[in-house]
């Protein structure tokens, strides 16, 4: 069914403006609307770019390129990021193909609804005068009407009363205002009858012909704005269903990184990156301490007890404190002060303090000691050199090219994942040498091209990187070879040992305390994983120390050579220093090697070093002829 505002609504002019105003106020607020639903969609995309650009990693890390729950997180923040891009083409199209739309036709629907709506109002106004000039013309001609009658009632009650000349006189004067009353009267009839004639002409011609076609008119426009709220809304829409398909792989993608995660494989990913390839520690060893029954008498009970404490606190190497470690192959460096002019307490205050801080002796100091001196003192270095070595090794810097220092399993893996950066490296320069290969073919057939001996310089340059690749290829497979049959050797031995050394666990001086004694060097390794053994420094000196093996693991303090007496005070501030007062007896562990310090120690517990210049040095008979001895070799 057709309606036509035009016919239908023919009376509502005011209902109709205020209708069509709302419409467009409804246009605009749907025009905001979609303006705010764009910026909404622009803040969650970037809130998602930016939450997926804090939880990505900064760099690029092995671990999270190792596991697959890694790995389907990156590839979720990854989607999320697409899924920021789909938003933002989302706020976009609402933006450019919508509101920007809208709000331009909103401008045009004002103007047009201003137009219809004026000639309204003008057709409005023109019936309105028609009107009131019909009003005009028909008071006037009541009013000439009602002057015309009443002029005639003068005349003909004057024509009654006519009886002298006078009065004739009034009558005739009467009848002639009565009659142009009446004539006033007709025309003001005409004048009526015309202007009724055209108000009923305009008045049809109004509600028949102006208000239909401009009512019609508005009502278009009423009808173009509401199919563009359509259109707007229908677009709205599609945007968004146009990047769902996109959403959609997003979510799936997700979905499959979710379904991906394998957690069986990532702990085993674990026991690859972890995995030291170290034995696990053995039994320990028995400790006979009858043996201390047997001491010399030479040492006092008090002594003696203090020895028993030390041996009951005494830890294994692996549990070793790191300080202790170091300041056991620490010794001043520096020269000692000379003694003071005056013994008196009065010249300490104004003889030099002890010396600077103490620096650590290298190793290869210890080890020409260790070369150069007798089997006592040998067997002093090594102990401090099995002692200390590991931590050394960590504080003086990387390790040796061949990984050593590793445990034989991360050896292992670094060894291989070297081996393949190589075998990459080496593949770039050989295709760069045939692509200078081609390239100098090119130049001899075609001189014009270029000079082919140009390229001379930088193909010796490639063919010698390949060669020192190659090398370093080789060597690397070496070591991987020997890490390899070093982990082979290790599994072999813990599948055909383990059974016997558990049954031999409970015996104590059985010969599973040799077989402590005897195992490899990996198996007495630390077990939390802090290899540090230096396989060169060990095939160094390994003929020469062969016999000092079982000595590694004693704790035991060094013994006294002797005793000293202190001639001055001496503050020992600095480490590997020991402060002595004026007369005080020390037990001497170690004489002055040329350096002007002397290692002293006091009641077991105290050990440190001191001017040799301070003290008076008392030596054991037995110690002379050790020193002599040693001294000789």
């Amino acid at each position: 069914m057709s309606c036509s505002w035009g016919t239908e609504l023919w009376d509502q002019f005011d209902n109709l403006e205020k209708h069509t105003s709302w419409g467009i106020d409804f246009l605009e607020r749907y025009s905001k609307f979609i303006k705010e639903r764009a910026d909404i969609e622009l803040s969650y995309a970037k809130q998602i770019r930016s939450l997926s650009k804090k939880y990505h990693p900064k760099r690029s890390r092995e671990d999270e390129s190792r596991y697959t729950w890694c790995l389907a997180f990156a590839a979720t923040l990854q989607q999320l990021n697409e899924l920021a891009v789909q938003r933002e083409e989302l706020a976009e199209n609402l933006n450019t193909q919508i509101a920007c739309e809208l709000t331009r036709y909103t401008q045009e629907v004002k103007t047009e609804r201003k137009t219809h709506f004026q000639d309204g109002r003008r057709a409005q106004q023109h019936i309105e005068s028609s009107w009131k000039q019909l009003e005009s013309s028909k008071r006037r001609f009541e009013r000439d009407c009602k002057e015309a009658e009443r002029a005639q009632q003068v005349s003909d009650r004057i024509d009654l009363d006519n009886k002298t000349d006078g009065e004739k006189r009034c009558s005739l004067k009467a009848r002639q205002t009565a009659q142009q009353k009446k004539q006033a009267a007709e025309e003001s009839r005409k004048e009526y009858v015309t202007s009724l004639n055209q108000f009923n002409q305009d008045q049809h011609q109004h509600y028949h012909t102006l208000v239909p076609v401009i009512y019609q008119r508005i009502q278009d426009m009423e009808e173009r704005r509401i199919e563009r709220i359509c259109e707007a809304m229908r677009s709205s829409a599609e945007a968004e269903r146009k990047v769902l398909p996109v959403v959609s792989r997003c979510l799936d993608v997700m979905m499959d990184a979710s379904e991906g995660i394998q957690p069986r494989m990532d702990t085993q990913q674990v026991v690859e990156v972890y995995k030291s390839g170290f034995d696990p520690p053995g039994d320990v060893e028995f400790e006979d301490y009858s043996a201390t029954m047997r001491r010399s008498i030479s040492e006092s009970s008090y002594l003696d007890n203090r020895t028993e404490g030390r041996r009951h606190s005494r830890k294994l190497w692996p549990f070793i404190r790191k300080n202790k470690l170091l300041t056991l192959l620490s010794s001043p460096r520096q020269p000692p002060p000379p003694p003071p002019t005056s013994p008196s307490p009065g010249g300490v205050a104004n003889s030099p303090q002890s010396p600077p801080p103490a620096s650590r002796e290298p190793i290869t100091q210890r080890l020409n000691e260790l070369m150069s001196s007798g089997s006592r003192t040998r067997k002093q270095c090594l102990r401090s050199l099995k002692r200390g070595i590991g931590q050394l090794s960590l504080k003086l810097g990387s390790g040796p090219a061949d990984c050593s220092h590793l445990p034989p399993e991360q050896r292992r893996k670094k060894l291989q994942t070297r081996i393949n950066n190589i075998n990459e490296e080496i593949q770039r320069e050989r295709e760069q040498r045939d692509a200078l290969l081609k390239m100098r073919e090119v130049y001899e057939r075609s001189p014009q091209m270029g000079d082919a001996g140009s390229l001379e310089p930088r193909l010796e340059e490639v063919k010698q990187s390949l060669q020192r690749l190659d090398d370093e290829l080789r060597r690397n497979q070496a070591w991987l070879s020997e890490a390899d049959s070093r982990l082979s050797d290790h599994s072999s031995r813990r599948q055909s040992g383990g059974c016997g050394l558990n049954s031999q666990a409970m015996m104590p001086g059985s010969s599973s305390l040799k077989q402590l004694d005897n195992r490899s060097p990996a198996s007495r390794e630390s077990p939390d994983g802090s290899y540090t053994e230096d396989h060169s420094a060990e095939l160094h000196f390994k003929s020469r120390s062969s016999e000092f093996d079982d000595d590694f693991d004693d704790e035991e303090p060094l013994p006294s050579i002797g005793t000293c007496k202190s001639l001055y005070p001496f503050q020992g501030q600095n480490e590997g220093t020991l402060s002595m007062v004026e007369g005080e007896l020390l037990s001497v562990v170690e004489e002055d090697k040329g350096d002007g310090w002397t290692r002293v120690r006091r009641n077991l517990e105290e050990e440190g070093y001191v001017p040799t210049s301070y003290i008076k040095v008392f030596l054991d008979a037995s110690a002379k002829g050790f020193v002599q001895s040693s001294r000789l070799v």
